[in-house]
């Protein structure tokens, strides 16, 4: 996380592969996002969660009920307060998945090269010939030839838990598939995924707006992950939604594109979104094996260039089961850190997974040693020209702040901001070192009651990459008629070498409103 960060082109040497990674306060600037669940639920998992880098929890509703939930929850709160470690909260919608429902609960081998029957039934029981599922319109969707992936997680690199069907003809509501491989289903619910095939159902549900009113209106949910995201219309939709739901209009909408729909309509979406979940799990299954690295690196670089989080899922599978990732996935991990992505997404890993610390530990490492030979001269240069000129004040402020602590290799930079805008300018040209982000809030009132502006927007940073925030006194405006605010900046100070990002004669430079005008400056500090 220094500012001496190789550029990738310049050959490394062998020894410093073999040098241990150092331990820090932040343990990368790439953020982890945490699916809890079974698995990762009690405050202590959490508080380890917490240490070992996630900043952003997960709440995916495809199962589990609120109350399960809302456990979860009040011991992630639980967690917070021990570890003094903020920690964001995102709500996955169910969205138009389509499920197999398994009511016996029991395990259901099925065989290759036998037939199954999918069924609108659900009265029916799940077998190895008939599986009863929660969408009466697949006859109408599919045709022969079709592909159908049916599994609790997706095709994971375990082919004995997924299985793949191919369509081999429609009778009435039913449809009738060849199985392709040998595997046994387990659990409740599993995904049931139409490779290429629109399924006709909403995309914000009733059942995910019942869920967003009630337990995210209740915990003031920071992102909604908006799964199966295939239009722009989708996101304005769910954006009027949460509109009338009092703070959640405030609440940050991410969408997930997973299917090749939302592909097509990327550009549109990511033109609404606030961010973008690349959900490799799905959308590897839609799209052919070989583009699915080509929708990635496009995807990112687009998002960059927004300034929009990217978000990439599905790393480690393998993790789930097992406490080294493979080599493969190690690698995959780092590239999606030098394509540019901002957060890692986990899901099964953490979810259900037996070691939920020790894959945010190892993904953070690799994130970490990724990121020291991320080619920020380059990155910087192409985001320069694709903004272009004449460039907006706010740019041109961003963008010189970060071309001079890299110049004078500061070791942090300080930007005070009300709304959030200015940090996230900041860590879109991606300095090398961290950006601590300092959120002063506004006063505000609806006419009843007095409220303070802030804890959003700095939970809200916390899932883009570089960016560290902390809620400063509402005491102290953030812009300033004197050249400086001495009391919030020492704060700020004591703050970063507290965590041991600033030490004795480092350079800072900090970015602050003075008046009307936007102030870069460089502090050298003494002993």
């Amino acid at each position: 996380m220094q500012a001496n960060n190789l550029l990738l082109e310049e050959p490394i040497r062998m020894a410093s592969i073999l040098e241990p990674s150092k331990p820090t306060f932040f343990p990368a600037m790439t953020k982890i996002v945490g699916t809890l669940g079974p698995k990762s639920r009690s405050a202590d998992i959490i508080s380890r969660c917490l240490n070992a880098g996630m900043s952003v929890a997960r709440f995916d509703f495809s199962w589990g009920d609120a109350e399960f939930h809302q456990e979860t929850l009040e011991n992630m709160k639980a967690a917070v307060k021990s570890t003094k470690k903020l920690c964001a909260v995102m709500l996955d919608t169910t969205g138009p998945e389509l499920q197999v429902v398994n009511k016996t609960e029991g395990p259901i081998p099925l065989e290759a090269d036998t037939l199954l029957v999918l069924t609108p039934d659900q009265d029916k029981e799940a077998t190895s010939n008939l599986l009863p599922i929660n969408f009466s319109g697949l006859s109408k969707a599919v045709k022969k030839g079709d592909t159908i992936f049916i599994g609790q997680y997706l095709f994971t690199g375990s082919e004995t838990t997924s299985v793949w069907l191919e369509v081999t003809e429609v009778n009435g509501e039913d449809v009738v598939c060849l199985v392709k491989n040998s595997a046994v289903l387990s659990g409740s619910l599993y995904t049931l995924h139409v490779s290429q095939i629109r399924i006709d159902l909403p995309t914000l549900t009733d059942d995910d707006k019942k869920v967003i009113s009630t337990w995210g209106v209740r915990n003031n949910i920071d992102f909604l992950s908006l799964s199966y995201t295939r239009h722009a219309e989708d996101i304005r939709h769910a954006r009027e939604f949460l509109s009338k739901l009092g703070e959640l209009r405030q609440t940050q909408i991410f969408a997930k594109i997973e299917n090749v729909e939302g592909l097509n309509h990327f550009d549109e979406i990511l033109q609404e979104a606030d961010g973008i979940i690349i959900s490799r799990g799905n959308l590897g299954i839609d799209l052919p094996p070989e583009k699915v690295f080509l929708f990635q690196k496009a995807a990112v670089y687009k998002c960059n260039m927004a300034g929009k989080p990217a978000v990439v899922t599905r790393v480690v599978d393998s993790m789930t089961d097992n406490l080294r990732p493979t080599r493969a996935e190690a690698t995959d991990v780092a590239n999606a850190i030098l394509d540019g992505s901002d957060a890692i997404l986990l899901g099964a890993e953490t979810l259900r997974g037996l070691y939920p610390v020790e894959t945010i530990s190892i993904v953070g490492k690799i994130c970490a040693e990724a990121e020291k030979v991320f080619n920020q001269d380059l990155y910087f240069k192409k985001t320069v020209k694709y903004v272009g000129e004449p460039m907006s004040h706010l740019e041109s402020i961003a963008s010189s702040a970060v071309r001079a602590a890299i110049k004078v290799k500061a070791s942090v930079i300080i930007c005070f901001t009300s709304s959030g805008r200015a940090a996230r300018l900041l860590a879109k040209y991606r300095p090398t070192m961290p950006v601590i982000s300092v959120v002063v809030p506004q006063l505000k009132t609806n006419q009843l009651r007095w409220t303070f502006s802030g804890a959003f927007e700095a939970r809200q940073s916390l899932v883009v990459r570089g960016l560290f925030p902390m809620l400063a006194d509402p005491r102290h405006p953030a812009e300033s008629t004197s050249g400086t605010n001495e009391t919030i900046l020492k704060v700020a100070l004591d703050h970063g070498k507290a965590s041991g990002l600033i030490k004795a004669h480092d350079r800072v430079v900090v970015c602050q409103k003075v008046g009307d005008a936007s102030v870069v400056k460089i502090i050298e500090l003494d002993d």
